[in-house]
């Protein structure tokens, strides 16, 4: 679900790229659009999806140049950046993409807490950024951004639906109300992980759920795994995990992870045989 969500993000921002303004300027650049791809080629977050998600959009990129371009018409140039997981040298690769390889739009994005700073500064550049993965709800919320895109969901809305899922199957599945589920809420500190578990919070109180545990992880954190005492308190309760569910799993417990970046995870986790969703 993930990479397809990543593909039809990206072939929108293809399609966006191909229209209006574009296509003057298309012309006089000799029939090519250049895109920049900005994900993470490396650090922590590569391996979580965000390489993934490169390897998505070159995927659509190749594909539409392979019958003729936008519009059959404008060829797509990649051009990639590497924001090798740190904010700040996403926010230079984005300088570096939109004033010297002066791409038409700036695609891409990963991590929330890149995407937060990046929003801003590319929208008073006036110049457009199509975020295709980044769901904080920081990135837009109450900031007016005029030039900045994302076509998914919310973090928030994630959070809160995760919760609605479990409490939906509550009484089929583990024989209990909504009321009589222990929830643990495990979450990465940055602007994603912070406001996902906050409406984590909010719908399972709102659910009557007992939230037994909030815990969260340093966002540079090579994984998230919990503490002893928290694996301890965790049981035998629901776990939703912020991030990578393979590390963030307690043995035999029920995770419901909220866009755990490498979805591939829960297949291969012999720990959590059969006991896992993502949401």
């Amino acid at each position: 679900m993930k990479m397809t969500r990543v593909l039809v993000a990206v072939a929108l921002a293809l399609m966006v790229a191909g229209i209006g303004a574009w296509s003057e300027r298309a012309d006089a650049q000799g029939q090519t659009i250049k895109i920049g791809v900005l994900y993470d080629h490396s650090g922590p977050f590569s391996a979580a999806g965000s390489l993934n998600c490169w390897r998505g959009a070159k995927m659509i990129i190749d594909y539409i140049n392979e019958r003729g371009g936008v519009l059959g018409k404008y060829k797509i140039v990649q051009v990639d950046g590497d924001s090798q997981s740190k904010a700040e040298v996403a926010i230079n690769e984005a300088e570096r993409l939109l004033n010297v390889e002066k791409v038409d739009i700036l695609a891409g994005i990963y991590s929330s807490a890149h995407a937060v700073p990046l929003a801003e500064k590319v929208d008073k550049q006036k110049k457009f950024l199509w975020i295709t993965t980044a769901i904080a709800d920081a990135v837009l919320k109450d900031r007016n951004l005029q030039y900045t895109f994302r076509p998914q969901a919310n973090g928030g809305l994630f959070g809160e639906n995760s919760v609605k899922y479990v409490a939906h199957y509550a009484q089929d599945k583990l024989k209990k109300a909504p009321k009589d589920v222990r929830v643990a809420i495990i979450y990465e500190d940055g602007p994603y992980g912070t406001g996902v578990a906050a409406a984590n919070e909010a719908e399972a109180k709102n659910q009557g759920m007992q939230v037994v545990l909030k815990e969260g992880f340093s966002i540079q954190a090579p994984d998230s795994r919990v503490s002893r005492p928290a694996r301890n308190l965790i049981a035998p309760a629901f776990a939703f995990s912020c991030r990578n569910a393979r590390t963030s799993a307690a043995p035999n417990r029920r995770i419901v992870a909220t866009s755990s970046g490498n979805s591939p995870a829960f297949p291969l986790t012999p720990s959590v045989p059969n006991s896992c969703a993502i949401v």
